[in-house]
């Protein structure tokens, strides 16, 4: 994605939106092609002289923040590796310990010469080794060892909704209002939100479409950067969704046609053509949370079974989408959510719709590393466990338990 300084916005009374640029435009597709084949050209070599063809390039360009633009994607595209069997950290320290015993080491070449050699035989290395290992782990020393290429018409529609990404840093609040479609389509739709553990609130049934409201990270005071580039990366997940309407509202930056502090709104649906997304949808990735429940609870000996859940319960004005359904062998259930980022007062709005359902078999389990506010939590409610590194098997059925024999 794009840092802030290569982002480009526009603003026109009350509304923004990225500064897109044309994809078929002959004049980007050479300089996008001509990059790229710079990157391939300079795989195994260091980081320096690709820095230095890059910055040729850029020198002969007019374009120069959308060629910035360009190769901070393109270097996202790197792995670089430090091209040395020891580590440099070690080499310098080993350095600085051998060169006490000839301090002063500059007064001859002959004594400078005695500390590498000395060193370089206690690390079992050649003198040269060492002298090439000594600021190896330098990022214009680095190798770049791989490059993941593509084509120039690609790498111009990422760039494209990279800026619309880099919009959303700044977004105070996100609405999405969905049509009335397929169960497996809200499903995705849901489970991308999920996945990239966005605050939510869903309001609406299956027949009648839903409307979601999504905080922003400006929304937020605890963890905002985290939570900003999660929103951003959700972008590329709702573009493989279809039939929905989008209205964010950003904070406009200072100096910006928008004034200081003032706010636009960036609009966009489902039909919008400017965007392309080939981002792997969002069921493919895994919560580290939940996976490690499901392991533990196979080795927890217990009368409740966890199964994974598939369903979008209807608590008539919202919705539920439990991640987990927990069986007793006498038939009843418990639904488990296992919330992403959330806040106390998010959390207090999400069992007020609860209560006002009368829906009673449930469980939020909130995880203390992703709390987005540090307003204290003064009493946690019986149907939530809040948990510090692991949602343990053992915490799931105690709350069950608790919650069936009416304990506070």
């Amino acid at each position: 994605m794009l840092t802030a300084d290569l982002a480009q916005s526009w603003y026109r009374k009350g509304r923004t939106g990225p500064r897109y640029i044309d994809a078929a435009d002959e004049r980007y597709l050479n300089d996008a092609e001509a990059l790229i084949n710079i990157f391939s050209a300079h795989e195994g070599q260091q980081r320096a002289a690709l820095d230095a063809a890059l910055e040729e390039y850029v020198g002969t360009g007019t374009d120069y923040k959308i060629l910035r633009g360009l190769i901070k994607l393109l270097m996202d595209r790197c792995t670089f590796e430090t091209a040395t069997t020891i580590e440099p950290f070690e080499i310098r320290r080993a350095l600085f310990l051998k060169a006490r015993e000839f301090h002063p080491v500059s007064a001859t070449e002959n004594e400078r010469t005695q500390v590498i050699e000395a060193v370089a035989r206690e690390l079992s290395c050649a003198p040269e080794e060492l002298l090439a290992g000594l600021y190896a782990d330098l990022p214009e020393q680095q190798r770049l060892i791989e490059f993941e290429s593509l084509q120039a018409r690609e790498l111009l529609d990422l760039y494209n909704l990279a800026q619309a990404q880099a919009l959303l840093y700044r977004c105070v609040e996100m609405r999405l209002w969905v049509e009335p479609q397929a169960p497996e389509n809200y499903r995705e739709l849901f489970g991308a939100i999920k996945a990239y553990r966005l605050i939510h609130t869903i309001k609406g049934s299956a027949a009648r479409g839903y409307e979601i409201r999504l905080d922003g990270p400006v929304s937020m005071f605890h963890r905002s950067q985290k939570y900003g580039i999660q929103m951003a990366v959700f972008l590329p997940a709702l573009l493989l969704c279809a039939n929905w309407r989008l209205r964010a509202e950003i904070t406009m930056k200072p100096g910006s046609s928008g004034g200081a502090g003032g706010s636009a709104f960036f609009e966009m649906d489902s039909r919008q053509h400017q965007l392309r997304s080939s981002y792997v949808p969002a069921a493919s990735m895994e919560n580290r949370v939940q996976e490690k429940l499901s392991e533990s609870w196979a080795e927890f000996e217990s009368l409740w079974t966890l199964e994974r859940s598939s369903e979008v319960i209807d608590l008539g004005e919202s919705a539920f989408i439990p991640d987990f359904v927990i069986r007793h062998a006498d038939g009843q259930e418990f639904y488990l959510e296992v919330l992403g980022f959330w806040t106390p007062r998010h959390l207090q709005e999400r069992l007020q719709e609860f209560e006002h359902y009368g829906r009673k078999n449930f469980l939020i389990a909130a995880w203390d590393e992703l709390r987005g506010s540090r307003d204290p939590l003064t009493r946690i409610p019986p149907h939530v466990i809040v948990f510090k590194k692991n949602l343990e098997p053992m915490a799931v059925e105690l709350a069950i338990e608790k919650l069936l024999n009416g304990e506070p």
